[in-house]
């Protein structure tokens, strides 16, 4: 029985190898996709029998046996070829289709069509190059793109012709029904005649897994719409199962390369430039499952890329709730947060290469941007409100099926519900003094006097501005914030607002990588990609207005050049101590006033006015940080 190569393309694309082999062989992962095991082709007590998800292959370097899923199969259950492909095809819910004289036409029939989709390939690439294609040229270069790259593309223009290409074709003896089959021509229902579907665009060739051409995108030069147009549903292309560059990301992800999903060609055309070259991007939709299944694949956890602008944050939540269903163990997703305005292209072409890998070092998981989908812009300032917060919360964990995996993430999310629960510590209010027993004539001791509470309450603000400064301090220099979490979360804050913006730091741990030089982007002079991503999150939680007066107060309060030898990281945490000091002293004052007004010893004055000394020298310290 034979099958159309299509089909048997669809299959392997399907399976999975380890799960396969996994069935008779104990495997362990040696690295990435790459498992090994005993073999159980021979007997062994060492194991030499390696598998490969993303080649696809098994081998055995003690017997040399080596072969697909569907090798393995027939090896070791002792079935024949169609047998094995209609037992494969089942598990994986593929239909099989019937060798019969129409399938078999349909499959000839598939082969011409490449054939014609091919054919236009050259004939868009030919057209790029002539004068009529001048417009298309200059907008590639101006993008940065060199001659050497859009050949390697294959990049080409469709000119702004009802029928440039129906006449090229047709005069190769290509019949209309196969132009207007591949999705190169319309027919208008009308009874005009057809015409080319592609007009005045630049043209990108959309490959299969096997690198061949089976359909094209096309950007519109000017201000026509659609901006991007694709080829339509053919025998030959389907959108949601099948990835721009697939084909490249398959190779590359054999050499460990990481794999990263952006929105447009443009995009996935710079990331290879800059040497990314597991690029790939969705064709004109949004993320289906096809396209995550092709993608888990490739990398257990693939990057997915969008602009930071508001379509791009719908598209990232619209990945989250499409990949949320479908996750296993192992199986996941990680996302790249860009600052706002900003493309893959465009940060590659102001920045370079090495913004992306820090980008990629600042990739969150799937489980922030759950998150962040029921959490955002939502207050959870009452009881009813975070009750509402942790019920949305807890509907969307419930979406994943695989129950290991759901388990996990209702354990994860409520940790962080828990996190919202602990409330503030309250404001330090000062108690109500007895009044000391004093003789007739007896001065009014000085802790007493009319100014005591006036001096508390000052030291009380200057607790503040100190709080305020800290905090500000670190979202002006970000790198800092892996290094201080702790002494930040330990910190007495106790204004409700402040307590806010703490928590709003601390979530945006994951922006920062840990190991960051504090002093890098001081030295490059330019604000780092970690502040503007940081900055970013905190508008999205409310807290702008805030961080605004924050990083004021932190201009005002830490010096430029710290004479710390520790230099920020011990400015920070001495005016940190600080603020201990000043929070703990009123306590220790109030202490201190109980004490002598039950007993007016020499021992206790002492004892007060040693504290406010002391209070007077720190606060005078304060002011010199």
């Amino acid at each position: 029985m034979a099958f159309p190569p299509g089909f048997l393309d669809e299959l392997r694309a399907r399976l999975s190898l380890s799960d396969i082999v996994g069935r008779k062989v104990s495997l362990k992962r040696r690295s990435g996709a790459e498992y090994a095991g005993l073999c159980p082709f021979h007997n062994e007590k060492t194991p030499s029998f390696t598998v490969n998800d993303k080649k696809g292959f098994f081998y055995c370097f003690g017997c040399h046996e080596k072969g697909s899923a569907i090798d393995f199969v027939m090896k070791t259950e002792g079935l024949s070829f169609p047998e094995t492909v209609e037992k494969l095809a089942r598990e994986v819910n593929l239909p099989v289709p019937v060798a019969t004289p129409a399938e078999r036409e349909r499959a000839d029939r598939a082969s011409t069509l490449q054939q014609v989709v091919e054919m236009a390939a050259v004939w868009f690439q030919k057209q790029l190059r002539l004068p009529v294609g001048r417009q298309g040229l200059d907008y590639l270069r101006g993008r940065g793109l060199s001659d050497a790259t859009i050949d390697d593309f294959r990049l080409g223009f469709a000119p702004d012709s009802r029928d440039g290409l129906l006449a090229a074709l047709k005069r190769e003896n290509v019949p209309l029904d196969k132009i207007v089959e591949a999705g190169l021509a319309i027919r208008p229902e009308d009874g005009r005649d057809p015409y080319d579907r592609f007009r005045g665009r630049v043209m990108f060739v959309i490959n299969d897994r096997r690198g061949r051409a089976i359909a094209f995108g096309g950007r519109v030069m000017g201000t026509g719409e659609p901006k991007y147009l694709n080829s339509p549903e053919t025998p030959l292309f389907h959108k949601g199962a099948n990835l721009y560059c697939l084909d490249r990301a398959r190779q590359a992800a054999t050499k460990d390369q990481p794999v990263i999903v952006a929105e447009g060609y443009m995009d996935v055309i710079a990331l290879h430039g800059a040497g990314f070259t597991g690029a790939v991007a969705p064709l004109g939709t949004a993320l289906t499952e096809g396209q995550l299944g092709e993608l888990w694949k490739l990398a257990d956890e693939p990057f997915l890329c969008f602009d930071g602008d508001n379509a791009g944050r719908r598209a990232m939540s619209r990945a989250a709730e499409r990949a949320l269903p479908l996750l296993r163990p192992g199986k996941s997703l990680r996302f790249l947060t860009l600052p706002a305005g900003e493309d893959p292209d465009s940060l590659i072409r102001t920045k370079g290469p090495d913004a992306v890998r820090r980008v990629l070092d600042l990739a969150r998981p799937l489980s922030d941007v759950v998150w962040e989908l029921e959490t955002e812009g939502k207050p959870a300032d009452t009881p009813e409100r975070r009750a509402s917060l942790q019920q949305s919360v807890e509907q969307r964990v419930a979406e994943i099926a695989d129950p290991v995996v759901r388990d996990y993430y209702r354990t994860e999310m409520r940790n962080r519900l828990n996190r919202m629960r602990r409330p503030e510590a309250p404001a330090w209010q000062p108690g109500k003094f007895r009044k000391p027993f004093r003789r007739p004539g007896d001065p009014e001791p000085a802790p007493f006097a009319a100014g005591s509470a006036a001096r508390r309450s000052g030291l009380d603000l200057d607790a503040s501005r100190q709080e305020w400064g800290l905090l500000g301090a670190l979202i002006e220099r970000p790198a800092l914030l892996h290094i201080l979490a702790e002494d930040l979360a330990a910190l007495p804050i106790t204004s409700p607002d402040l307590g806010r913006l703490r928590s709003g730091l601390l979530d945006a741990l994951s922006l920062v990588p840990s190991g960051v030089d504090p002093a890098a982007d001081e030295a490059a002079g330019d604000p780092s990609l970690e502040a503007e991503l940081i900055g970013q999150h905190l508008q999205r939680m409310g807290l702008a207005q805030l961080a605004a007066s924050a990083r004021a107060k932190a201009r005002e309060a830490f010096r430029d050049d710290p004479t710390d030898a520790d230099g920020w990281v011990g400015q920070w945490r001495r005016a940190a101590r600080h603020v201990s000091h000043l929070r703990s002293d009123p306590e220790e004052l109030k202490r201190a006033e109980d004490a002598l007004a039950e007993d007016m010893s020499e021992e206790n004055l002492r004892r007060l006015h040693a504290v406010l000394d002391r209070m007077r020298r720190e606060s005078l310290e304060s002011n010199a940080l």
